[in-house]
């Protein structure tokens, strides 16, 4: 699988490296990036990361936007000049900066959250609200879409389980 799923919670450790979880390294390894690359994400405590697929996403959407504008700088300058490039060691592990660190409000312990495309690093009692609040959302919007009127479908004649040819 080429996505980032699931979440794992893991403890720093007294040199402060983490182990990124082995599955999120899969990822990573098929993706080809060297080190992990990393920056505070623009709308919550937390950290975005990822390797070629999260960089190749934000080109393209930069690319979507005149190459002069101020949009274009502002957003370039959250993505690209507060990023980190960190070195993961041979057993996998990442040193967290202290600039990425104070953003996430990360002490002694992450939890590393699969979003497909990329992942994101928290701290875990940061992690546990937002996935609360989340969950809340989506309650939410499962009742609106439950409750919209549908245009009714055009039914086959045909039994159920018979295919047509």
């Amino acid at each position: 699988m080429n996505r980032f799923v699931s979440n794992f919670t893991n403890k720093l450790d007294s040199k402060g490296r983490v182990s990124i979880p082995a599955s999120f390294r899969a990822v990573l390894a098929r993706d080809g990036f060297e080190g992990l690359y990393v920056h505070p994400a623009l709308d919550a405590p937390a950290l975005d990361a990822g390797g070629n697929v999260l960089l190749n996403e934000i080109d393209a959407f930069l690319s979507t936007l005149s190459p002069y504008s101020d949009e274009r700088d502002q957003l370039s300058t959250a993505l690209f000049g507060t990023s980190e490039i960190l070195k993961v060691d041979p057993e996998g592990r990442v040193i967290l900066t202290d600039t990425v660190k104070v953003h996430a409000g990360i002490g002694d312990t992450v939890t590393f959250v699969g979003l497909g495309h990329k992942f994101q690093i928290w701290e875990p009692e940061r992690f546990r609200a937002h996935l609360e609040e989340a969950r809340t959302k989506v309650r939410d919007l499962k009742k609106a879409l439950g409750n919209r009127i549908v245009e009714p479908r055009l039914v086959q004649n045909t039994s159920p389980g018979v295919r047509e040819r």
